[in-house]
């Protein structure tokens, strides 16, 4: 197959009459080959690739060469729908490859049938939009081969009637279901099956595998390769799945769901209804608990008088509703479904408070829990065992949440014992080409490493600013520091701007500044703020106006692909250091100390390099882009690991002279400044 890869890679490659922009790049015939030799070896691969090295082709090619089932595992949907609408028929149409592909989503993306009729009779509708959405939905459904609701652009993705005619894990009839023969998710799953390629994201890919509950794990065990792109989000992700979670949301919604379902199948037994309201009044005011939205560990609980009474009065109503489910749940399949959802929700807080004893697959059984708590086999009750009790408040909700401090132990399970490869790649998973982290986190202590720059001439194309004068990150008016540095800049590059920001405060005073500034100076630049509208409709704003100012915190680090002069200046306020309150880091951090290492050194400041280096790669995304990237926090120079981190970035020119950074955008080449005080050297 090596020569085959190699033909495909060279100036003869199939892939020239099909892409234009296609010319042979060293890095990416060698990952390339790296990813066959794994694919031939049935081994485990882990690739960093700097933007520009084409990966998704380095992988797309031995694995399509290879043949046998495939799983592609993205980070996010935009990245699953180009591979499975663009970049798969691409490379197959080259290859002359006769593969089949297929696209597998979540359950929630795909319209259901039953919940879709549900609401209909029903008629609980909060707008004349839910209505008018509904509408088209229903024409949608009846047409539609696949049931995507990415595929019905006059409904927007985030339309609040798509929960309604969705289905869950929790609410899914499964066998029971009346529209089961005309399913779309079981459609998409069946054609799943039969493909030699598959798309899924890392969400769903992670659900499936310790929930048995979206198909992949069916796909599994004929599978040849498993290819992880973006996979640095999969240490994040795969804790979220490993670990357990109960929100007052889940029980909001099996109030709502009960009272539907009482309707149509039991209207005689008032007290139903009447145990709704109490159980949503009791999910209610265990949020009202607190006054603020954030997170803290369980062992800060005491410190809420109204809390333990609040969390007995929810366990009650949950115990009472559960109890007068089990009475009606013979009168249809929707109110069984009810009933096995409250089991399930009650063993789960139950299990958080620390008094639900442990499940095994017969009690799972004779208990009738779905598949929503099989997953909690691996949570013990309790605090400790390599564990961490938590909570998250939202504006209208509040999770609990257990969630393993390592998931490496138990995603080596999940990937061992197999006859397949297991490629891991992204544009950030090292730190200097050091994978010790990542490999450590995930449990790949045995997998091969390679690591490939980016192609792009960083000396000739880009400039690292850092500015001299600003205040220490932590002190009071450093976002009025970081803007007032930033606007030469942003005048120099005609606006044409991203400013990521470590918080969504600082973004906000940023942004009420930044408006001040424009009005006072009659910039006409249009001004951007995370959150006008979804990220892509956003991006597509930006990528129209030519010359605007987005301000963007988490969401904005990554996945986000600007190129052309568009976007030619990315100013980034703070290192990307994780709050050390996080309770989940708190922990980490606090048992690594315990071990004797170096947390800070070992785990926080290779975490940061790494998002670092996700916010820097917005800059550069082309052979012929150019730009400046401003990184605002003086510990870059001042601090003992500041040199690691900007060593970590790619070759930037580097300068801490305001007028190189300004003279960048108006000439074609900038001096870089090597001596003294000047020097990011220093």
């Amino acid at each position: 197959m090596s020569a085959e890869v190699e033909r495909f890679f060279s100036e003869q490659s199939p892939l020239a009459a099909e892409v234009a922009s296609f010319r042979p790049r060293t890095q990416q015939r060698e990952m390339a080959l790296a990813v066959a030799e794994a694919i031939r070896d049935n081994s485990i691969l882990v690739v960093e690739a700097g933007t520009g090295t084409g990966k998704t082709f380095a992988y797309l090619v031995p694995a399509l060469l290879a043949g046998g089932k495939v799983i592609i595992s993205t980070g996010t949907k935009n990245l699953q729908d180009q591979l499975f609408q663009k970049d798969l028929p691409m490379v197959r149409d080259a290859l002359k490859a006769p593969v089949s592909v297929a696209l597998l989503k979540g359950r929630s993306n795909y319209v259901c049938h039953y919940h879709l009729a549900r609401t209909e009779s029903d008629g609980m509708f909060k707008t004349r939009e839910d209505i008018k959405h509904l509408g088209k939905i229903k024409q949608y459904a009846k047409v539609s081969d696949s049931g995507d609701k990415g595929s019905l652009a006059d409904v927007p993705e985030n339309a609040p009637i798509w929960m309604q005619v969705t289905s869950t894990r929790d609410n899914c009839l499964g066998q029971e279901c009346p529209n089961h023969k005309e399913c779309f998710v079981l459609k998409a799953r069946s054609e799943a099956m039969k493909a030699d390629v598959v798309v899924v994201n890392h969400h769903l890919f992670f659900a499936d595998v310790m929930l048995r509950d979206e198909g992949v794990a069916e796909l599994l065990p004929a599978c040849n390769t498993v290819i992880f792109d973006e996979a640095h989000q999969l240490p994040e992700t795969a804790s979220l799945f490993f670990g357990e979670s109960l929100s007052t949301t889940l029980l909001l919604e099996l109030a709502t769901d009960t009272r539907i379902e009482t309707a149509a199948a039991a209207k005689d037994f008032a007290p139903l209804p009447k145990a709704c309201d109490e159980l949503d009044k009791a999910a209610r005011d265990l949020r009202l608990v607190f006054k603020k939205e954030g997170r803290m560990p369980a062992t800060a609980l005491d410190s809420f008088k109204e809390w333990p009474n609040a969390l007995k009065t929810l366990s009650e109503k949950i115990a009472q509703l559960n109890g007068l489910l089990e009475k009606q749940a013979e009168r249809s399949e929707g109110l069984e479904n009810c009933w096995k959802r409250g089991q399930a929700l009650a063993w789960l807080l139950e299990q958080w408070m620390g008094e639900a004893p442990p499940l095994n697959e017969t009690t799972s059984h004779s208990t009738k829990l779905p598949k929503t708590a099989a997953k909690s086999l691996v949570i013990p009750p309790g605090e400790g065992d390599g564990f961490v009790r938590w909570l998250e408040i939202f504006h209208h909700s509040l999770q609990l949440n257990t969630t393993p401090l390592s998931i490496a132990e138990i995603f080596e399970k999940q990937i061992g014992g197999s006859a397949r490869a297991w490629i891991f790649t992204s544009a950030t998973l090292a730190v200097k080409q050091d994978f010790s982290l990542y490999q450590s986190e995930m449990g790949l202590l045995n997998a091969k490493t390679a690591c490939w720059d980016s192609p792009f001439n960083y000396a000739e194309q880009a400039l690292l600013y850092v500015p001299t004068g600003l205040p220490e990150p932590n002190t009071e008016g450093y976002t009025e520091a970081v803007v007032q540095a930033a606007l030469p800049l942003i005048e120099a590059s005609k606006g044409r701007a991203f400013l990521l920001f470590t918080s969504l405060r600082a973004m906000q005073r940023a942004h009420e500044i930044l408006q001040a500034e424009f009005d006072r100076r009659g910039w006409s630049y249009p001004l951007m703020l995370q959150g006008e509208g979804s990220r892509n409709e956003m991006l597509s704003r930006f990528r129209e106006h030519g010359n605007a100012v987005l301000l963007g915190s988490q969401s904005f680090w990554e996945g986000v692909d600007v190129r052309g002069e568009a976007l030619s200046l990315v100013i980034i306020d703070k290192l990307p250091f994780a709050p050390p309150d996080d309770p989940v880091l708190a922990a980490r951090l606090e048992q690594m100390k315990k071990q004797g290492r170096n947390a800070f050194m070992e785990y926080q400041l290779p975490r940061a390099i790494i998002t670092l280096k996700q916010g820097a790669g917005r800059l550069i995304r082309d052979e012929t882009d150019r730009g400046v990237l401003m990184i605002c926090d003086p510990r870059i120079i001042t601090k003992h690991y500041g040199k690691r981190i900007w060593q970590s970035l790619p070759p930037f020119k580097r300068t801490r002279v305001e007028a190189e950074a300004v003279g960048f955008f108006s000439t074609a080449t900038s001096t870089q400044e090597q001596l003294g005080g000047n020097s990011i050297d220093g």
